[in-house]
């Protein structure tokens, strides 16, 4: 059995897609927020986290209903065609409203705009699960985390080309003391990546028939589902694996906190602290992801050698380090330099050694057809801290200091630490493969 890379890569650009409006909402959203209407950073983190709240609702809702659609077109690809194509219209309607309210500011169009946020986000939100859960309904569950590998680097691919596409177009000598800067062409570009996936995507993968014969491979490996019956004809998980599960989404939170805190808010705390613009800060960003694309390969090398468990606890610690010296870096130095790029670069590094392992470790511990509710408790944790991190840390910078920021961060990712020093399953047996194919075991059981 072989993973088909071609097929993985091309149901992966869904997720690209949504990477790359996700890395523009979290660059330019707080930008637009605090400097365009001059919302109080606590409200603005508000806002910022709606996103995350929808998605506590959303997210499970479209998944399950995604399940029971049965269309000519598959379960997924009707909510992945359709929900781009709201995105795309809504998204293109934003920066008309913030260049109209810098012209001639107006209650009218501060409430338009964030209606019009809002139904993006929703938008968004029917989507998200039925494409993520497009990649397991057509690959077998032994290759799935070989292929989430692959979902993850084209999910950093379309990350890194909005932030190339960004920097070029914003960067510090043409935005440095502009009192408004115009962000539309930028929206036009990201709404015509994310519907060239999509469209792309439409043509080249027929779900119907490959999700078929997966069921059909599937249902001659009975081996693959690791639950328990209890008795009665259901599937369980028995109880120290369930504790395991709720140790893992425990930590999953905590270093949600901690990141996402700082992808949201570090275009505004340059901007603060250090005086620099859009295209210093995606600069920095763009390192990170970088660093993260060409780590995804040897990370899978590393866990297989030590254990995921263990690849995890390294990136935590790395990453802890990292936003450590993020705080140093920015607090002593009024501008970018180069000892932040190979920081941030650890910071992606650092990540891919933390998110390649712990979706798989979830959906390890779940029979075949639970992957989708199991999918759903992985965002339903990372989601549910990206809803209090925006907030907490926009108070905190605002009601104690700015520098809290790294400190801050660095903290909630320590602490995830010690929560997962108590998953005991979940984990690979060590095997030493190369290349794409150290992926290919993460769905082994070690118990």
């Amino acid at each position: 059995m072989k993973l088909n890379n071609r097929r993985t890569v091309l149901v992966g650009l869904a997720f690209l897609s949504i990477c790359a409006f996700w890395q523009m909402y979290d660059n330019v959203i707080p930008l637009v927020l605090t400097k365009t209407f001059h919302l109080h950073e606590t409200f603005s983190g508000a806002i910022m986290a709606a996103d995350n709240i929808l998605a506590l609702f959303l997210l499970p809702f479209f998944g399950t209903l995604s399940d029971r659609t049965n269309t000519k077109l598959g379960k997924r690809t009707p909510y992945i065609i359709g929900g781009t194509a709201a995105a795309v219209i809504l998204l293109n309607i934003l920066p008309v409203l913030d260049n109209s309210y810098y012209k001639a500011a107006s209650t009218g169009k501060m409430v338009a705009f964030v209606v019009i946020l809002a139904l993006l986000l929703v938008a968004m939100g029917t989507y998200r699960s039925p494409a993520v859960a497009l990649m397991p309904d057509v690959t077998p569950k032994p290759l799935r985390s070989r292929a989430n590998a692959i979902i993850n680097l084209m999910g950093a691919v379309g990350g890194i080309i909005y932030l190339a596409i960004a920097a070029v177009m914003y960067p510090n000598s043409k935005v440095l003391g502009q009192e408004h800067v115009n962000y539309g062409p930028l929206f036009v570009i990201v709404s015509l990546i994310m519907a060239a996936a999509v469209l792309i995507l439409l043509i080249t993968i027929k779900e119907p028939k490959l999700a078929e014969e997966n069921r059909k491979l599937e249902a001659e490996h009975p081996e693959w589902n690791l639950a328990e019956d209890d008795g009665s004809g259901n599937e369980v998980l028995p109880p120290e694996v369930k504790k395991s599960l709720g140790f893992l989404l425990a930590s999953i939170a905590l270093w949600f906190i901690g990141y996402n805190g700082i992808t949201t808010w570090f275009t505004t705390y340059v901007d603060k602290v250090m005086g620099q613009g859009l295209g210093g800060a995606s600069t920095c960003l763009l390192i990170a992801t970088g660093g993260a694309i060409i780590s995804y390969i040897p990370i899978g090398s590393i866990a297989h050698k030590i254990g995921r468990k263990k690849t995890i606890q390294i990136g935590i610690i790395l990453l802890a380090a990292c936003f450590a010296a993020g705080f140093f870096l920015t607090t002593a130095f009024s501008s970018i330099n180069a000892i932040m790029f190979v920081v941030f670069a650890l910071v992606g590094f650092a990540w891919a050694a933390i998110n390649v392992n712990s979706l798989p470790m979830v959906v390890e511990m779940c029979r075949g057809s639970d992957i989708g509710k199991f999918t759903g408790y992985y965002y339903t944790a990372s989601m549910a801290a990206q809803v209090v991190t925006p907030i907490l840390a926009g108070f905190l910078m605002r009601n104690v200091s700015y520098k809290v920021l790294f400190p801050y961060a660095a903290i909630f990712v320590l602490l995830s630490f010690v929560t997962m020093t108590m998953v005991k399953h979940g984990d690979a047996a060590p095997e030493v493969k190369h290349g794409l194919e150290a992926f290919e075991d993460m769905d082994d059981l070690n118990e």
